[in-house]
């Protein structure tokens, strides 16, 4: 099976580059190739990028859980043609045949990576080092691989923390990516992976959802909760810190907004200056949220409020009576900011990457600065559910890479009510 041009089919002598123009190389491919579509998407990539290719071996697994296997031969007009191509392919689970060591290139300045460097995915993935395969630690987009060849050891690097001598992978040779696979078993959580919509059955992705976050538990991972001011604005702070103070929740990230206004609320009982009972504005409300930040300033921080007394409930008294990981990352339009506000951006992605350790599961509510920010950090394999009354939310983390976001629309207060019951009818576990 050949396919040149835009059309599969065979290979036609009238359109064919001239031999001596030509350069070739060979690929495998191993997987669940045919029904996941990765082979078809493979081919399809050749010709999108003038190559020609011919498949030399391809052997289909008999069953759904056998794995499936191609070799197949590239053509292209050049050597650097055909470069380009197995860099492409490289991206989509796509192996040179003959691999190589990675080759690495000591940094030559500091907070940049060398000409040419390896930039990541959020796929899995490995390099070749001394004749094998070894798996690339903190895997994560957008950023370099520094290969320790003493300790046998490969990590991805953010642009910023490159220090001089450094060893940067560069190139795609010795560099492997393995594709996320699709599910081979039917869940509920596996039928809520479609389009954006909010037509979805409500109740089933809620279940789905709950059942994830059970499942996380279970397995000893740790669960995320990145959340925005509309959390506490919709009445919905009090669900959260049931779920927190029930074990369902062991991170959260948010920004100063939304400590701020739970505190507001903990404190004067308004979130905005607007009375979470009655939904009318206060008398002087408007300042509730600047009194709030002076009070928490005053005492120390969050923690010294809470074991001082000042503050007796909310999502910001339960992070700290159950310890959760919790990451505050400023924003230039803060006001105050609370003392555990990071205001330093660097800091708080470095403080982000030291929390999404071990976490299984993502639930990312109405904010999508923070959403897309967290979703650029994790790796392919941690499940996420973004929940957001505005579908470009979620659009935007697909496009941005995530591409495992599952998106729900709809209201934040009745989908945080349900969640929190539904998961109050099981323990938690640990």
């Amino acid at each position: 099976m050949a396919g040149q041009g835009h059309e599969h089919g065979p290979t036609s002598p009238a359109i064919a580059a001239p031999a001596a123009r030509q350069a070739a190389d060979e690929v495998e491919v191993r997987g669940h190739i045919v029904d996941s579509l990765l082979l078809p998407k493979i081919l399809d990539r050749i010709l999108q990028m003038g190559g020609s290719f011919e498949i030399r071996d391809c052997k289909i697994g008999m069953r759904r859980t056998d794995p499936s296997y191609a070799r197949i031969g590239i053509r292209a007009e050049s050597p650097e043609a055909i470069d380009a191509i197995l860099a492409d392919l490289v991206e989509h689970g796509a192996s040179p045949v003959h691999p190589e060591d990675a080759k690495v290139v000591p940094a030559d300045i500091a907070g940049a990576f060398p000409e040419g460097f390896y930039s990541t995915t959020n796929q899995q993935t490995q390099v070749r080092f001394k004749g094998r395969w070894i798996d690339v630690q903190d895997q994560e987009m957008d950023c370099g691989i520094v290969l320790d060849p003493a300790a046998g050891v490969a990590r991805c690097v953010p642009m910023v923390r490159v220090v001089v001598g450094m060893p940067i992978v560069v190139g795609h040779a010795g560099v492997r990516v393995i594709p996320m696979e699709r599910p081979r078993e039917s869940t509920l959580f596996g039928f809520m992976s479609s389009n954006v919509s909010s037509e979805k059955p409500k109740s089933v992705s809620l279940r789905s959802v709950a059942e994830a976050v059970r499942s996380t538990r279970a397995a000893g991972k740790k669960v995320l909760l990145v959340g925005g001011p509309a959390i506490v604005h919709t009445g919905s702070a009090p669900h959260v810190a049931a779920m927190i103070r029930e074990g369902w929740i062991q991170a959260l990230f948010a920004g100063n907004a939304l400590a701020t206004h739970d505190i507001e609320q903990s404190l004067y009982g308004t979130s905005l200056g607007v009375s979470i009972e009655r939904g009318e504005p206060i008398e002087h409300g408007h300042e509730h949220h600047l009194r709030a930040i002076n009070a928490i300033r005053r005492a120390g921080g969050i923690r010294r409020a809470v074991e001082s007394g000042l503050l007796t409930s909310g999502i910001m008294y339960e992070c700290v009576r159950h310890d959760v990981d919790l990451v505050l990352a400023g924003s230039i339009r803060d006001d105050g900011p609370l003392p555990e506000v990071i205001t330093d951006t660097l800091a708080a992605q470095d403080r982000m990457r030291e929390a999404i350790r071990d976490v299984g599961f993502a639930l990312l509510i109405a904010t999508a600065l923070h959403s897309i920010a967290t979703g650029n950090l994790l790796p392919a394999w941690v499940k996420v559910v973004c929940v957001d009354i505005n579908p470009a939310t979620v659009t935007k983390l697909s496009d941005r890479g995530t591409f495992q976001t599952i998106g729900l629309v709809t209201d934040v207060e009745p989908f945080v009510r349900a969640l929190a019951a539904e998961l109050a009818t099981a323990p938690a576990a640990g």
